[in-house]
């Protein structure tokens, strides 16, 4: 059966539509626009969060025109829907704004004819806003930049915007961060650059600071006076499936810890900003990565664990090992695992060990942020049957968004005897809010001009910074990653790195 495209809640109230704008979709042909761009853009649609005025515009180098373009994303949308779960008249309403442009990105006349289409919409409609989104390779990133803007594509007025989404990866070291930033900055400004993280549209990531900023009782207790150590783990079910070629060159550490663990890290660490303005926000973001205790390769062998996945079974599936998957080379040394502890030099975080795990064919498929607290002093209990435990806030980014929070409470009997006993919130729940695919809040804010969860030049490059002594250790080594059996919770030396200090992960099944 096909997945179903979650129904979206209706629009809030106050909450203005998007102002008019052309979607420019570089990449038009590929998989994340079906996939992940069509359906949030419909559940767009469908809370009335899109202009009347709001079009799409493919851009690709497979020959199409807008009829089949429409069809190609209809249908999209109705395969990861089931039969009726489609509101045909959201659909119809968007549909009619999808339009296709056949070029290729190296062609000057590709960007000559999209001025033309954006010039006669202006005249058609009164507005040239566009927003360029950049769903392909890494490689056209800033050439597809430096061509929009030998077009004058990205020449904002006062009464126009201009606005480039560059997906990840957003280079594959600090070097090429860098490199990248440059040309992209030399096109644009700051403020017209959306490098987007699909993490960070998920509802339970921007809870975090609800969370901590909002609640009179959890913030003074969140520092190294009262927090033991913190995991954060983005566990995957899936393998590298048709992306071995890419995978095979990029490996679990590129591909998952300068953006996604990274940001995670910081919406957990960061201070209270002055306000919710995007600047300040990502201010104190960018200080969290810029705190991380700087690694030297041979501190990095000491703290920082690779694994690669074996043959298996998978939800009850049998998977091939890593090395037998296609495009991948037999003699891969590429990781599929990577768990590391890492130190953040200020004053709230002093002494306390926050580990990051990663890693695909794992046994289950979750995305977590765990506080374990300091234990409570025993004294009192040490007659009792069982001693406290640590309090445990686990705060679950997907799949079942929500926050638990673990702590102990007398069982019932005439002896003293303590239980560990959970609360737990659900968004499903408590809000009846069906999971999107987390790109809809984006997409949004870049429409609307709100660059708050969004990567800043800075951030990128701190977090690029903060791997590079792992990347260099990594280069000269000659030895495969530790193996783990795929369905697993990962290779051994992972739990040997928390157990070293007296802590275990939490288990993954």
């Amino acid at each position: 059966m096909a997945a179903m495209i979650s129904p979206s809640p209706a629009k809030p109230a106050g909450t203005p539509a998007a102002p008019p704008c052309t979607f420019v979709i570089f990449g038009a042909s590929g998989d994340l626009t079906g996939r992940l761009l069509t359906p949030a853009l419909y559940h767009l649609e469908r809370e009335g969060l899109l202009d009347s005025g709001f079009e799409i515009l493919g851009v690709d180098r497979v020959e199409n025109n807008d009829e089949g373009f429409r069809e190609t994303l209809g249908q999209a949308l109705h395969t990861i829907g089931v039969e009726g779960a489609i509101d045909e008249a959201a659909w119809d309403r968007l549909a009619a704004g999808i339009h296709y442009l056949t070029g290729d990105f190296a062609d000057p006349g590709t960007f000559q004819r999209l001025a033309e289409h954006l010039a006669e919409r202006q005249r058609a409609t009164g507005t040239s806003n566009a927003v360029f989104y950049l769903a392909v390779a890494p490689r056209f990133f800033a050439p597809i930049a430096a061509a929009l803007s030998t077009a004058g594509l990205l020449d904002e007025s006062d009464s126009a915007f201009r606005r480039v989404v560059v997906e990840k990866p957003f280079g594959t070291d600090l070097a090429s961060a860098r490199d990248l930033n440059a040309k992209l900055l030399a096109v644009a400004t700051e403020k017209q650059i959306y490098r987007i993280d699909h993490y960070l549209g998920k509802e339970t990531v921007q809870n975090i600071m609800a969370f901590r900023f909002g609640n009179g009782i959890f913030e003074p207790i969140w520092d190294r006076d009262h927090i033991e150590h913190v995991q954060i783990t983005a566990a995957e079910t899936v393998g590298v499936e048709r992306r071995g070629r890419f995978y095979d060159g990029t490996g679990a550490l590129r591909d998952m810890v300068p953006n996604h663990l990274f940001q995670l890290l910081a919406m957990t660490a960061m201070e209270a900003p002055n306000s919710f303005d995007a600047d300040a926000v990502r201010t104190e973001k960018a200080k969290v990565v810029e705190a991380l205790r700087n690694l030297t390769p041979e501190e990095a062998a000491k703290v920082v664990v690779r694994g690669q996945y074996g043959a298996g079974t998978v939800l009850g599936k049998p998977r091939a090992a890593y090395r037998q998957e296609p495009d991948v080379a037999p003699d891969s040394r590429t990781e599929t695992y990577v768990a590391m502890k890492l130190a953040i030099d200020n004053w709230r975080w002093s002494g306390v060990p926050f580990y990051l795990r990663t890693g695909k064919s794992l046994a289950v498929r979750r995305t977590e942020v765990a506080i374990q607290f300091k234990r409570a002093p025993a004294v009192l209990f040490r007659d009792a049957v069982n001693a406290p435990t640590p309090n445990l806030l686990v705060i679950s980014i997907q799949p079942n968004e929500g926050i638990s929070l673990r702590f102990a409470a007398k069982v019932p009997g005439r002896e003293m005897r303590l239980g560990q006993v959970e609360m737990n919130f659900r968004y499903s729940e408590n809000f009846k809010a069906e999971p999107q695919t987390g790109y809809e809040t984006l997409i949004y804010d870049c429409l609307t001009g709100d660059p708050t969860l969004f990567q800043r030049a800075d951030n990128i490059e701190a977090g690029w910074a903060e791997v590079q002594a792992i990347q260099k250790l990594w280069a000269g080594l000659t030895t495969p990653p530790d193996l783990y059996h795929a369905g697993s919770d990962g290779p051994a030396c992972a739990d040997e790195l928390l157990a070293r200090d007296g802590f275990q992960w939490l288990p993954l099944r």
